[in-house]
C-alpha cells in the first residue's frame, strides 16, 4: 500500500473526504437544504440580490437583526463548486431571533474560478459588508464571518493574517469566525480527487490553507469550531487542529462539537434558536 497522507491510501484519503459518501442520503441533505432556505426566505424580512463584487455580479442576502446588532457574513460549502446563497438561507433564522444580522453570499465556482479568485471575492465581500453595515442597521464594529464545509475554508482566510493592507480593510476589523467542519490545510485536498476542480499545486495549497495563516500577534479574532459526530476522522481532525494551532498562537478558540449531527445538518443547527450550536454561536457573537 502507497501511502499518500497521514499514513492513508489514496483510496482511502478520498472515503475520508467524500462528504456526500459520510451520509445515507445526500439528496435528502439537500432538500432540507433547500426547503429550510424557502422557508427562511419566506420567514424573514430580506434585502435580496445585494450586488458586492461588480465584476463576477456576485451579491449576497441580507437578512436584518436587531438594530446595532453584531453581522454575519455567511459563506456557503459544495467544494467550492457546488451550492448557492439560496439554498443556505436556513442559516439565518435562529441567530436572526438572536439579534444578529445574516448576510448570505455568493461566490463563482470551480472550475470556472481559481480559488485565489474566490478567495479574492469573498473578501471582497467582507469590505462591502463592513461599508454598508450601518445602512441595514448592525454595528460595523461587530462583524463576524463563518461558513461551512469549504465555506469554512473560506472564513478561515477571512480570519488569516496579511491580507487587510491590500483591501484597505483594518487589521482588526473581523471580531471572529464561525466555521463548520472547515477545511483549513489544503495539502490532503491537492492530494485527493477534489483537486480535480481546484488544481491546486503544492504552492497554492500552502498558500491557502487557513492553518498556515494564522496572525501571529494579538489581538486576533476569536475562533468557534464546530463538527458533527458522524462526520469522518479527517474532518474532525481539521476543525480539532486548526483550533489548536489558534489557541497555540496565544488566540481565543472554542470547539463545539455536536456529536449526533453529520457534515451537512450542521448548517441547520445554526439556524434553529433552540438548538446548542446556534445559542453558542449567538453567544459567540455576543462577546459571552
Amino acid at each position: 500500500m502507497q501511502t499518500v497522507w497521514r499514513g492513508m491510501d489514496l483510496a482511502t484519503l478520498d472515503r475520508e473526504y467524500n462528504a456526500r459518501a459520510s451520509v445515507p442520503d445526500f439528496d435528502a441533505e439537500y432538500r432540507r437544504y433547500v426547503a429550510l432556505s424557502a422557508e427562511a426566505r419566506t420567514a424573514l424580512p430580506m434585502h435580496a440580490g445585494l450586488v458586492f463584487d461588480p465584476p463576477s455580479g456576485n451579491a449576497l442576502d441580507w437578512f436584518p437583526g436587531a438594530p446595532g446588532g453584531p453581522v454575519l457574513l455567511w459563506i456557503h460549502g459544495g467544494y467550492w463548486r457546488a451550492l448557492s446563497r439560496s439554498d443556505q438561507s436556513l442559516a439565518a433564522p435562529g441567530l436572526v431571533a438572536a439579534g444578529a444580522h445574516v448576510a448570505v453570499m455568493d461566490y463563482s465556482l470551480a472550475p470556472g474560478a481559481t480559488l485565489d479568485r474566490i478567495v479574492h471575492q469573498v473578501r471582497t465581500a467582507l469590505v462591502w459588508v463592513r461599508r454598508h453595515a450601518a445602512e441595514f442597521g448592525a454595528d460595523p464594529a461587530r462583524l463576524y464571518a463563518g461558513g461551512s464545509s469549504a465555506g469554512g475554508h473560506l472564513a478561515g482566510m477571512l480570519l488569516a493574517g496579511g491580507w487587510h493592507a491590500e483591501y484597505r480593510f483594518p487589521q482588526h476589523g473581523l471580531r471572529g469566525g464561525i466555521a463548520l467542519s472547515g477545511l483549513f490545510e489544503l495539502e490532503p485536498i491537492r492530494l485527493g480527487h477534489i483537486n480535480a476542480w481546484l488544481h491546486l499545486d503544492e504552492a497554492a495549497a500552502r498558500r491557502l490553507s487557513p492553518l498556515h495563516l494564522i496572525p501571529r500577534d494579538p489581538p486576533a479574532p476569536r475562533l468557534l469550531v464546530s463538527y458533527g459526530g458522524r462526520e469522518t476522522a479527517e474532518f474532525k481532525r481539521q476543525s480539532e487542529e486548526y483550533a489548536a494551532a489558534w489557541q497555540a498562537a496565544g488566540h481565543a478558540a472554542q470547539v463545539v462539537p455536536q456529536q449526533a449531527r453529520n457534515h451537512f445538518d450542521l448548517v441547520g443547527a445554526l439556524g434553529d434558536g433552540s438548538d446548542p450550536l446556534c445559542r453558542a454561536a449567538a453567544a459567540f457573537m455576543q462577546g459571552e
